[in-house]
């Protein structure tokens, strides 16, 4: 703006009743509170008695087309400052809680345990700090699950972060058809088998899962076949691995456990069989349920050849089975009766098997001969659960290696 012949309180005073004359130069904001910034160095308006201020204010209304609102505000700020100048935009910002490394550390956690329910992983998140004093899980230690999936929906997480054979009825009149009830005692199991499919004409291979009701407590093995040859050896060895006695033995109506050798086998070790009831598919939904949430998950359902059965047994044995029933939150049900009698499970608490067999009543009367429970407490602690979880990932990529490299998988 060319404000040259108004340098003066008369020019301006004149400019103002009409007899001036201005020429605008500038358009853009920056120029024109630039100008303004000239006008009231030049005038001295700080030191100006308050007819001359108000001319001046007059006079920069009228030149630059500002409000009077806007330009008491201009020389405030210049009253303040000494400068007229376009305030910053603050935007305004809550605090952040969780930083940049705890997202690192929630894709971390998930990716070694293969991505669990937000309960189960805001446990394991729990225990890393509380139970195995781990600095790094403070914050995550304490977050709600609601608030853990927004952070798995972010994008800094997101960048960090796979042959089916029916059960075949046997007519066979072994095993009692009802429902285990354990009350509230462990070493009660139901017992399921899942199979890898067949490819080209060859068997792939059969896991055999155990769970039981009360704990949780689940021992995965493999074998090649499930006729009775391969099964009975896997069998006595899934048992032999629970730490408490079993007491009761509950499946479907399949043919690889309700035979006679199977039962011969139980009666020895004075273990009540049960099976399925007709019309009551959640007779042994509990294991069932487990299939899809630890085989499928960790194994998948591609094909692999019966040839390496030995191989996965060692896996479930020695990697799968520890970190399950050590390191791994299972949900707790509990039954609510509602006002018309219908009874439903709500899930309000996550815990290890091992947590629910340790707080199980009189859970060191229940254990077998030769374990005891700070032998298993004192394994409890020798990894924490996300390193066991590391440990069992580590061993199954090596295990699906070798596979290929043998030609089949």
């Amino acid at each position: 703006m060319d404000d040259s012949q108004a340098r003066s309180l008369e020019q301006i005073r004149a400019f103002l009743a009409g007899s001036g004359e201005v020429r605008f130069a500038g358009q853009r904001r920056e120029e024109v509170y630039g100008w303004v910034e000239q006008t009231l160095v030049h005038h001295q308006y700080a030191s100006m008695d308050r007819p001359g201020k108000t001319l001046v204010r007059r006079y920069i209304a009228r030149m630059t087309g500002l409000s009077r609102a806007q330009v008491t505000r201009l020389i405030s700020r210049y009253g303040d400052t000494g400068r007229v100048k376009a305030a910053a935009y603050q935007r305004i910002r809550f605090a952040t809680r969780y930083t940049a490394a705890d997202v690192n550390l929630l894709a971390y956690v998930d990716q070694a345990h293969g991505n669990l329910s937000g309960p189960a992983t805001r446990r394991i998140l729990e225990r890393e700090y509380s139970e195995y004093g781990q600095a790094a899980y403070l914050r995550l230690s304490a977050i709600s699950v609601a608030h853990l999936y927004r952070l798995r929906y972010s994008e800094a997480y997101r960048k960090r972060n796979t042959s089916y054979q029916p059960t075949r009825p046997t007519p066979i009149p072994i095993g009692e058809r009802r429902k285990p009830q354990p009350q509230g005692i462990p070493g009660y199991l139901r017992i399921d088998t899942v199979h890898q499919g067949d490819q080209d004409g060859r068997k792939g291979l059969y896991h055999i899962n155990a769970v039981d009701e009360v704990t949780q407590w689940e021992i995965v093995a493999a074998a090649p076949q499930i006729s009775e040859l391969w099964l009975m050896p896997v069998l006595e060895a899934i048992l032999s691995q629970f730490p408490f006695v079993i007491r009761g033995f509950h499946s479907d109506n399949g043919s690889e456990f309700i035979n006679y050798n199977v039962a011969e086998l139980l009666s020895k070790l004075l273990i009540e069989q049960t099976k399925s009831r007709a019309y009551h598919s959640g007779d042994n939904g509990l294991v069932e349920s487990k299939n899809g949430a630890l085989i499928r998950k960790h194994i998948g359902y591609g094909h692999i050849d019966a040839k390496h059965a030995e191989a996965m047994e060692q896996f479930h044995r020695q990697h799968l089975n520890p970190y399950v029933n050590f390191h791994r939150p299972c949900a707790v049900p509990k039954v609510v009766t509602e006002a018309n009698g219908k009874r439903r499970r709500v899930y309000l608490r996550w815990a290890t098997p091992f947590e629910l067999f340790r707080e199980s009543p009189r859970c060191e009367s229940c254990l077998r001969p030769g374990v005891t429970l700070s032998e298993l407490e004192s394994f409890a602690q020798t990894q924490s659960d996300t390193e066991a979880a590391l440990a069992m990932q580590r061993a199954k990529r090596k295990l699906f290696a070798s596979f290929h490299r043998t030609g089949t998988a």
